[in-house]
């Protein structure tokens, strides 16, 4: 499938971390054109090389691509005067505390596809992930019937739930769920440039704890895998037990997830389960789709951040280290391992535009 014209996009919170990721990925994007780069006031004005050097003369630029060369030079606009009218959808990487207002001033004229939190738990809004739950794309309808808006707020989840819901929408499919207990190792760049994750603080050292992180996982986790009826999502009724810890792991994020199914799945009908997960998405060919929503490793030391986050671009969740767990009525364990500023953020947005587009929701 191809588009003519390209679509125009504008970055909002491009200076960040999470906004730098969507400026690699919409290079040379076939069907986005990014034509406005927006950030707080103090950034507006300048050449966007020179809103992410400091003081010092330091380049800001926490990408390992390099910065592309076609928005190096390309002024950064203030986000609260962003011209609505010169773009037909946006993407939205501002933390939660500034993205509500910007967000609100947005969704009434363009569609809105945002990495923040402020609008993931209100009932109209679906929390979006690239082939898990497709059928919940159609609630913006309500959005924009009930607040008279042309436009919409498609929120992705909380990076260290992507992977999970990923993993685990296969096998609520296939046998059921009946709780789930994680524990997620989550990579230095899902902080951004958040205090307490200084280097010193994270030499040599496990941070035990990451503000709101446990509750965004457990709520949208039953969000995500809910059933929609209606205009509404009925979260799945399942417990989810979350510990979230930062680890010194630039980028990736590890889980140890332990699943009680409803019915007994022998290993290799897991498995299956799993490697066939999404193929009816990945068959769309999408441009930011990768050619497998999950891989299944049979190696015991894998996944591993280092070696396997970047399988298929850091787009394919890796699952390794599946096990029956005793302790379990029916129960499961496994080791996943997802990129948290790729299918987590930037590109999984970018992904979940590309969806609504085909679905003629964009």
């Amino acid at each position: 499938m191809s588009l003519s014209p390209r679509r125009r996009v504008a970055v909002v919170g491009a200076t960040g971390v999470a906004g730098q990721q969507f400026l690699v990925s919409l290079d040379r994007h076939p069907w986005f054109q990014l034509t406005a780069l927006a950030a707080s006031a103090r950034s507006a004005g300048k050449p966007y090389r020179a809103a992410i050097t400091n003081e010092r003369g330091h380049l800001q630029w926490g990408c390992e691509e390099p910065l592309p060369a076609a928005f190096a030079e390309k002024v950064v606009v203030d986000a609260s005067r962003l011209d609505l009218g010169e773009v037909d959808l946006v993407f939205s990487a501002v933390e939660s505390g500034a993205a509500r207002a910007l967000e609100e001033r947005m969704a009434p004229h363009v569609p809105v596809i945002s990495t923040s939190s402020a609008f993931r738990y209100e009932e109209d809004v679906p929390i979006l992930v690239p082939g898990v739950n497709p059928d919940h794309a159609s609630l913006v309808k309500r959005q924009q019937r009930e607040r008279r808006w042309r436009g919409f707020v498609a929120p992705i989840p909380n990076c260290t739930a992507t992977g999970l819901v990923t993993a685990l929408a296969p096998l609520e499919r296939q046998f059921g769920l009946r709780s789930v207990i994680m524990t997620s190792m989550q990579a230095l760049s899902g902080a951004g440039r958040s205090p307490g994750v200084a280097g010193l603080d994270i030499l040599d050292n496990v941070i035990p704890y990451i503000p709101k992180e446990e509750e965004k996982v457990e709520l949208e986790t039953r969000k995500i895998l809910g059933t929609r009826e209606g205009d509404r999502i009925v979260p799945l009724g399942l417990p989810v037990s979350a510990t979230c810890t930062r680890v010194n792991v630039r980028d990736g994020h590890t889980e140890a997830v332990f699943a009680s199914l409803d019915r007994k799945a022998s290993l290799d009908e897991v498995a299956q389960a799993l490697r066939a997960f999404g193929r009816e998405f990945t068959d769309l060919g999408l441009p930011s789709s990768p050619p497998e929503l999950v891989h299944v490793t049979d190696d015991p030391y894998r996944p591993q951040p280092r070696i396997d986050r970047r399988i298929n671009d850091g787009m394919t969740t890796v699952v390794g280290r599946l096990r029956e767990d005793p302790a379990l009525e029916h129960g499961v364990k496994f080791v996943l391992l997802s990129h948290n500023t790729k299918m987590g953020a930037a590109k999984g947005a970018i992904l979940v535009a590309e969806h609504l587009v085909h679905q003629g929701l964009a």
